[in-house]
């Protein structure tokens, strides 16, 4: 039994490919044209000796044999749909059994009763054609992800004892030194050791020209390197790697199917029954088959099957265009309902890590020469504050000095001895504790800063004052604009943080959110998430790991895919793969767009149905015609659905 299903299965794929598919089509067109063509100007038909008895008439070759050349379409094309109702009448539960290839089977099944081949071969092949098209609409709309397979690398330059390997790829673990030479793909997520170039990687993020990097730098599996030849320290290899996750973020997509793309299969369940009634009632008011079995065919849900899935599909493609993965057509259908966005602050509208934006210095003392004291006295320092003024005073090319006599206090400040001086680093409270008078003006200025939610870090130079430093988290370039699209949009949003409610105050109102709620723990996070879903849909947009909750408890998560935490990607139903928040408006507009096609569609094919059902039951089309009229409608229907892939967006909301 099981080797006969098998084998059923090949046959059933075989009759339903593309070649097989072409030949059921020219088949159905002979059987149109060749009868309607006179005799005299065929005269070759006369050729042809074969008679036969079909429906107790003996056929003779010639016109009238052409017609039942649509037999080798209603066989090709028709048995993969038959063989598709009768699995599903046979696996599906209760009503689900009564679906729409059903419909059709009993449509091509009462053409052919009444000997109509025309009509029978017609619904199968459209219905093959609507099918083949949507493996192409899918094939298309699943570009990116063939590219990132594509991308995979095959092999690996392992630096080891100071000699260059060529190792399989997925043999790399955490640690491994790797040589990457211009052209090559990258093998692994790592970090530039040595070296500079130029990086592809577009297909990661949908940044569309290369991107500049340098030591220090991280880059991403899968992106190649353009120009100059690095040496990188592997930080994340095989399944953990940007490249697998993108893949794996991907194929749920193709795999997750929303409510409304079995809108057709639901309808069925009601459709079948009417459209039964239907043609019963016509039979017995008019007493004739045609018309009944031009009922049926039209009744067939054609567009209703291909055109949901198609349009839903498009708009994942669309959306991988510009490095958004959205992982099933459920979350792109709640994006168009969205009343309200809720972001994180670290990581999400700010880069998430800290950066010298101001410095004050005290009167005979400039900038360079603040930071580079500060900087010396704080190179040795593991703290986040220390560690960010250092880095900032090497990109500014800033030499330091030798650090003797290092010593940290917790929390608190750091002491050292740079260039002979005692130099202190720290807090005002440190300051005072040390012995050292803070000017009124300098207090002033700290407070000011504090106020805008930003460290500071008070510098003495031999128990005297010369300046300080202010550490800040900065926004990301756009946050500001994308907040305001989404006000044009009439969508609220909010400012979800585990921040002081100052620092949080301040960047809600660089980035224009009115609403702020600070010093939250995961958990208040999920029961404000909570508390806002029971007046409308909210969607969530975050990256750590402390987000992820809040993240799987909205109606629609968004994860910071490219800086994000693993774990708030898996949570996520949409991951950003770039830190470019302004692509949400984007995401708002794509799924209005999808959900409109598809409305657009169904309606169409709603009142193609309504009228050729009156058309039918008043005798005016045949169920030639009438297959004729609702396909055509349908393929229309179908390729309105699979153009979403096309739309012009600017990848931030604008059309």
């Amino acid at each position: 039994m099981q080797k006969l299903r098998v084998l059923l299965k090949k046959l059933n794929d075989f009759l339903a490919g593309l070649p097989m598919t072409i030949v059921g089509g020219v088949a159905l067109v002979l059987s149109f044209v060749l009868p309607r063509i006179g005799q005299d100007n065929l005269s070759w038909q006369n050729f042809v000796h074969w008679h036969y008895t079909y429906n107790g008439r003996v056929v003779h070759g010639g016109a009238e044999f052409w017609s039942y050349l649509a037999w080798i379409t209603v066989i090709i094309c028709g048995i993969p749909m038959l063989y598709l109702a009768i699995w599903r009448i046979i696996h599906n539960k209760g009503i689900a059994k009564i679906n729409s290839a059903l419909l059709i089977s009993v449509a091509m099944i009462a053409s052919i009763s009444i000997g109509d081949l025309f009509a029978a071969g017609e619904v199968a092949f459209i219905m093959s054609v609507g099918a083949l098209l949507e493996d192409m609409t899918t094939e298309r709309a699943q570009k990116g992800l063939k590219n990132l397979i594509g991308l995979t690398p095959k092999t690996a330059n392992l630096i080891r004892n100071g000699e260059v390997t060529v190792v399989p790829a997925e043999t790399l673990t955490v640690g491994d030194t790797v040589r990457v030479l211009p052209g090559e793909t990258i093998p692994a997520d790592g970090v530039i050791l040595s070296g500079e170039t130029s990086v592809d990687q577009s297909i990661m993020t949908g940044e569309s020209l290369p991107v500049d990097k340098t030591a220090g730098d991280e880059v991403y599996c899968g992106t190649i390197n353009r120009f100059g030849a690095i040496e990188l320290r592997v930080t994340k290899a095989g399944e953990d790697s940007s490249l697998k996750k993108m893949i794996r973020l991907v194929e749920e997509a193709r795999q997750n199917q929303a409510p409304v793309q079995r809108i057709a299969d639901r309808w069925a369940s009601w459709l079948v029954p009417v459209a039964m009634m239907i043609a019963i009632i016509c039979y017995f008011i008019t007493g004739e088959i045609n018309r009944t079995v031009t009922v049926l065919v039209v009744f067939c849900p054609c567009a209703l099957i291909l055109a949901t899935p198609t349009a839903v599909l498009a708009a994942i493609g669309q959306a991988t265009k510009h490095g958004v993965i959205i992982k099933s057509g459920e979350s792109l259908e709640k994006l168009g309902h969205i009343d309200t966005f809720a972001f994180d602050k670290t990581g999400t509208l700010t880069h998430g890590r800290l950066n010298v934006t101001d410095t004050v210095a005290a009167d005979g003392i400039d900038r360079e020469q603040l930071l580079g004291i500060c900087a010396s006295a704080e190179m040795n320092s593991e703290h986040p504050l220390g560690k960010a003024i250092t880095a900032c005073a090497r990109e500014e090319g800033i030499t330091l000095q030798p650090c003797e006599n290092f010593v940290m206090t917790l929390g608190r400040g750091i002491r050292a001895t740079v260039g002979g001086k005692a130099v202190c680093c720290g807090s005002e409270s440190y300051m005072r504790e040390a012995g050292i008078v803070v000017p009124e003006t300098m207090s002033s200025r700290c407070a000011a800063l504090r106020q805008q939610g930003k460290a500071i870090v008070l510098v003495s130079c031999e128990k005297k004052i010369i300046g300080l430093v202010a550490l800040a988290d900065t926004m990301r370039e756009g946050a500001k604009e994308m907040i305001g699209r989404l006000h044009e949009m009439n969508v609220k949003t909010v400012l979800l943080t585990g921040d002081h409610k100052t620092t949080a105050q301040y960047v809600a109102q660089q980035a224009g959110i009115s609403d702020v709620r600070a010093e939250l723990l995961p958990e208040d996070k999920v029961r404000l998430i909570r508390e806002m879903n029971q007046s409308g849909a909210v969607c969530m947009i975050g990256d750590g790991v402390n987000d992820a909750p809040a993240i799987k408890t909205a109606s629609v998560g968004v994860a910071m895919g490219c800086m994000g935490s693993d774990i708030a990607v898996e949570a996520a139903d949409v991951a950003l793969m770039t830190d470019d928040i302004s692509r949400i408006p984007y995401l708002k507009r794509l799924s209005k767009a999808t959900v409109r096609t598809i409305q657009t569609c169904i309606t169409i094919s709603m009142c193609i149905n309504a009228c050729a059902v009156t058309l039918s039951v008043l005798g005016m089309l045949t169920p030639t015609t009438g297959a004729l009229v609702h396909n055509a409608g349908s393929t229309f229907v179908v390729l309105l659905a699979a153009l979403l892939y096309d739309r012009k967006f600017d990848g931030k909301g604008k059309k």
